[in-house]
């Protein structure tokens, strides 16, 4: 039987070097040593007949062979994801671990005390909170579930809606402001989202109406911006549920669906019927629906820590 020229592993360390565009990066992400890297691409070029990269200074560069290389192993790839994910979405026992993918925000205001009573009657579920802004590909198995504040969760993924998420003008009491009137948007310095936010609704809603030029700080999470806004360095927009966590803010208009977002429980179709992710998501569907009036301003900050 002849030796077959490329195997699976082969593909895998094309792949990561193209990713890390040197032998140490792809080492890494291989989990083995740079030396067994170097050993296993130069045996595969042998074998092949061609090089499938350009050394510079600036790393490793893909030649043509080696790009077509690449994006077969990324559909390989893609298939073997798919494969498990499946599999996996057969499961019938709520154990193991299940990632879960989420903000900064959320966690710090709301979603705690969920995971921990989750934890508590699902001892044998495993938690792996992935905290940032950034949407992670439910798709690829970055992530099981995600639970986002977002007007417009991906078509890809299945899931509820679980509550509306109100914002509305607010400033520390120290600004002594106790309404805002349109007219005098511009006559104040605002604090505003980070880029990776800019295309929220209170983010184009701040670039429409109160301008750029009056944004004088702008930080990457609704968390940071809080913060920032209570400490007087500025108006700025928040989730009302959010500023009513801090006593010393004043809200400065009444909320408007011109920036009002929405609460999302989120996974990928293939894992809705997987064990730990229907009871996951059944658990922090039905806890905070106890706290949905906390969360769309109709109650105080006490709400927050219902049981």
């Amino acid at each position: 039987m002849s030796q077959t020229l490329v195997s699976w592993d082969d593909y895998r360390t094309v792949l990561a070097v193209s990713k890390a565009r040197s032998l140490a990066g792809a080492a890494d992400l291989l989990g083995v040593n740079q030396s067994t890297v170097f050993r296993r691409l130069g045996a595969m070029e042998d074998r092949l007949g061609a090089r499938l990269f350009e050394r510079s200074r600036t790393g490793y560069a893909l030649t043509a062979a080696g790009e077509e290389m690449v994006g077969l192993a990324e559909r390989m790839s893609e298939d073997i994801v798919d494969f498990e994910r499946r599999l996996t979405g057969q499961d019938l026992r709520p154990q193991g671990e299940l990632r879960v993918t989420t903000n900064d925000t959320l966690v710090v205001h709301l979603l705690t005390p969920i995971f921990a009573s989750f934890r508590k009657r699902y001892p044998e579920i495993a938690l792996d909170v992935v905290i940032g802004n950034q949407s992670l590909n439910l798709s690829k198995r970055d992530a099981d579930v995600a639970i986002r504040a977002t007007g417009s969760p991906p078509e890809t993924l299945v899931g509820r809606r679980l509550a509306t998420i109100p914002w509305s003008v607010y400033a520390a009491e120290s600004l002594g402001l106790e309404r805002l009137d349109p007219v005098d948007y511009r006559s104040h310095s605002w604090i505003g989202l980070g880029d990776n936010l800019a295309g929220l609704k209170p983010g184009r809603w701040l670039t429409q109406n109160v301008g750029e030029d009056r944004i004088g700080w702008k930080i990457n999470t609704v968390l940071g911006l809080a913060e920032a806004v209570a400490e007087g360095a500025g108006i700025g927009l928040l989730p009302c549920f959010i500023a009513h966590t801090f006593p010393n803010l004043v809200r400065l208009a009444d909320p408007s669906e011109e920036f009002e977002g929405a609460l999302w429980l989120l996974t990928h179709p293939d894992l809705r019927n997987t064990a730990r992710v229907r009871v996951f998501m059944d658990h922090v569907g039905t806890e905070v629906t106890k706290r949905r009036a906390f969360i769309e301003g109709r109650a105080g900050a006490g709400a927050s820590g219902a049981a």
